[in-house]
């Protein structure tokens, strides 16, 4: 579908979108506690004519409906923040001590809103049905399973998923697609070892549990040396690390908290049924015993290709060939958008918002990071062009 006034419609929204985004920037909300931003995006859809309905706690979907019986696309947005604090010297800088929007969330919900605006406007030139898709707890637990069990793909059946994610590894007015995987399966698990106390003057009376957590620790690294394909991607990372009462004593007792990252959906089982039983052979084997508990997160996210080619083909038409740009390599951090891939073909890509003019060029996590936000704009009309092309197509 050609719409060449698309940008220059969404130019024509762009302050109001900031203004939205600022908004969120200043009062932001962590996992299950996205009140005051889900208010908003309702209050926004319906001043729209878009139906809403909530779900999952603190999430939302809004349904468009078009001229007609047709195919039904799916645009998502998470909304959460992080607990930590924003030490940016702007005026939208976050009035919620301890809590910050360093992961774009108010950007992705900003542009999807904006998207709503533009294809309200074309409600009469297409058929079938936009679905608007905003998500709690990314950051924690995960919000779209939840909203998928609470039947946010069906009635009507959702036929094609799309989201974005901010990337400050892209110029701002670029957009980043990927095909196949692009986010790893992200797991979890926690190790306690229990050995026997004794005199630090007499290690032989006692089974050290600090050393036998330090085998374990350096053990854990074979798993991705000598059992993981080179050409695939794993990461295992122990991030916590407890024990120890006094510097005389032998510890009895450490606990140890891990992640374990995985492209491959092979690799995933593999360190799921492996890891266990080499952390407790460690333990066994020094004299010490292990208990492990080993939890499932995110999948990996896997990106149909044809929906892939689809973005890239719509995007371009939009921004120019030069503006649309195939990344390369996949990412080990989580995206729980992965389960919606689960449920319809579809297709996760990046929105460019570095400006180094600007200074914007702080990674997402961290305590200065911020957005371009003309890059506003293009997220708003490129997911309300990707929508038109699809239900067109």
């Amino acid at each position: 579908m050609k719409l060449e006034n698309l940008l220059s419609e969404a130019e024509k929204i762009k302050s109001e979108v900031i203004q939205l985004r600022r908004n969120f920037h200043m009062h932001p909300e962590i996992a299950r506690e996205e009140e005051r931003t889900v208010e908003i995006v309702r209050q926004t859809l319906e001043s729209l004519g878009i139906k809403t309905q909530r779900v999952a706690g603190t999430g939302l979907v809004g349904l468009l409906e078009g001229k007609g019986p047709g195919k039904t696309v799916a645009l998502r947005a998470d909304m959460d923040a992080l607990p930590m604090h924003d030490e940016k010297n702007v005026e939208y800088a976050s009035q919620n001590s301890g809590k910050m929007h360093a992961c774009g969330h108010d950007a992705h919900t900003a542009g999807l809103l904006g998207a709503a605006m533009l294809l309200s406007q074309y409600r009469n030139h297409f058929a079938g049905n936009v679905k608007f898709l905003f998500q709690p707890a990314e950051e924690n637990e995960g919000g779209a399973l939840p909203m998928i069990e609470e039947g946010v793909m069906e009635n009507p059946k959702v036929d094609g998923v799309f989201g974005l994610h901010v990337s400050v590894e892209l110029e701002a007015g670029t957009l980043g697609v990927r095909y196949g995987q692009f986010y790893a399966a992200c797991d979890t698990f926690d190790v306690v070892i229990h050995g026997k106390s004794s005199h630090g003057a007499r290690p032989h009376d006692g089974i050290d549990a600090i050393v036998v957590g330090s085998q374990v620790v350096s053990a854990l690294q074979s798993f991705i040396s000598r059992n993981v394909n080179p050409i695939d991607s794993a990461v295992v990372t122990i991030g916590k690390f407890i024990g120890g009462y006094q510097r005389n004593i032998i510890a009895d007792k450490v606990e140890l908290a891990g992640t374990v990252r995985t492209l491959n959906p092979e690799v995933r089982a593999a360190a799921m049924a492996r890891l266990p039983k080499l952390i407790k052979g460690v333990a066994e084997s020094l004299g010490a015993e292990a208990t492990v508990q080993y939890t499932l997160g995110y999948p990996s996210l896997i990106n149909d290709d044809r929906m892939t080619d689809f973005i890239k083909n719509s995007a371009t038409e939009l921004l120019g060939e030069k503006n649309v740009i195939v990344v390369e390599n996949p990412k080990l951090g989580g995206e729980d958008f992965a389960y919606f891939l689960q449920k319809a073909p579809g297709s996760f890509y990046q929105l460019g918002i570095k400006n180094e003019a600007k200074g914007i060029t702080h990674p997402v996590h961290t305590h200065l990071f911020d957005i371009d936000e003309d890059a506003l704009a293009i997220a708003a009309a490129v997911h309300a062009k990707i929508a038109l092309d699809f239900l067109a197509e």
